[in-house]
């Protein structure tokens, strides 16, 4: 909410937009607003709850000359899995859009929150919606009686990633990817002390699918994530058992451009192997041991082929 009110303040500077949607507040970053780098970064601050830092930083990595998107937190299961995983789906009628952002933690139903026992009592909520179309009087209706708050309390932030800040904050994820695949193979997550990551931002694209593929491509052919883990008496093996199964590689369907692959797949993520949803380097620094382990590799031909040259 403190991060809302200073991006209200900063409507005209971040290229967004005020909407009123009866009684809630939703601000546009792409949908008819202008938006741009900087409304993307905040959006992607928002989805980690404040946890995090983001940024972009423009040095050449890995043969890629354009802009990266940086993450960094000391708190990567709260902002991350808590908050910035795009685990709500927000269907009302003909309307549907992925949500991220703290309200999860407000709803706290899904069942990786739960394990994780990640739940608060917050007055209002605030959300992130990934989208091509502003939330209906319906739409929120039916979102706050799910996250039992007055429609008023209801703040949502909204861009479709063929916008520059919706493009932004999704290749924002290359941490989350990589602890949420880590939950998937059962690594103890109590481990995790902090991480980081990294992935180039591509240019929007007009068409979804394309632009979809893009900024999956970023973090699967192109992010870099490195994590601390500080293991115990019994977890000596951990790091070389499990590692190799976190990165994108390990998946049978890595290789191909994701839109390709989203296509054959009927344009459903469902249907896609999950073990693709992963960064394609992981770094885990054992602060236990002093040991460092890469896996995975950057694979920028991929990268390169997916974002047009």
């Amino acid at each position: 909410m403190a991060l809302v009110s200073g991006i209200c303040g900063r409507l005209d500077e971040l290229g967004m937009r005020r909407v009123e949607v009866g009684t809630a507040l939703i601000l546009d970053a792409g949908v008819t607003a202008r938006g741009g780098l900087q409304a993307g970064l905040e959006l992607a601050r928002v989805c980690l709850a404040g946890l995090a830092e983001v940024d972009l930083g423009p040095e050449e990595q890995c043969g890629w000359r354009g802009p990266w998107v940086r993450v960094r937190s000391d708190h990567p299961l709260l902002a991350c899995l808590g908050s910035q995983y795009a685990g709500m789906q927000v269907s009302a009628g003909k309307y549907f859009a992925m949500g991220s952002g703290p309200m999860r933690a407000r709803l706290g139903s899904e069942p990786l929150l739960r394990e994780l026992c990640i739940h608060e009592e917050t007055e209002g909520a605030v959300g992130v919606l990934e989208t091509g179309k502003l939330p209906t009087e319906e739409v929120i209706e039916w979102l706050a009686g799910k996250l039992k708050i007055l429609p008023s309390l209801l703040t949502l932030l909204v861009a479709p990633t063929t916008s520059l800040a919706g493009m932004v904050q999704v290749v924002a994820r290359s941490l989350e990817t990589a602890l949420h695949q880590m939950h998937e193979i059962g690594f103890p997550l109590g481990t995790i002390v902090s991480g980081t990551g990294c992935a180039p931002l591509p240019c929007p694209h007009p068409d979804t699918i394309t632009s979809i593929g893009r900024s999956n491509d970023a973090i699967l052919y192109g992010g870099r994530v490195e994590i601390y883990l500080r293991t115990e008496k019994g977890q000596e093996d951990l790091v070389e058992s499990l590692g190799p199964k976190i990165p994108s590689c390990h998946s049978p369907a890595h290789g191909k451009p994701f839109a390709e692959i989203f296509r054959e797949a009927g344009c459903d993520f469902y249907k896609i192997d999950p073990r693709l949803f992963a960064p394609a380097e992981v770094v885990l620094h054992d602060l236990t041991t002093g040991r460092s382990r890469t896996f995975g590799e950057v694979r920028m031909d991929l990268v390169a082929k997916s974002f047009g040259g």
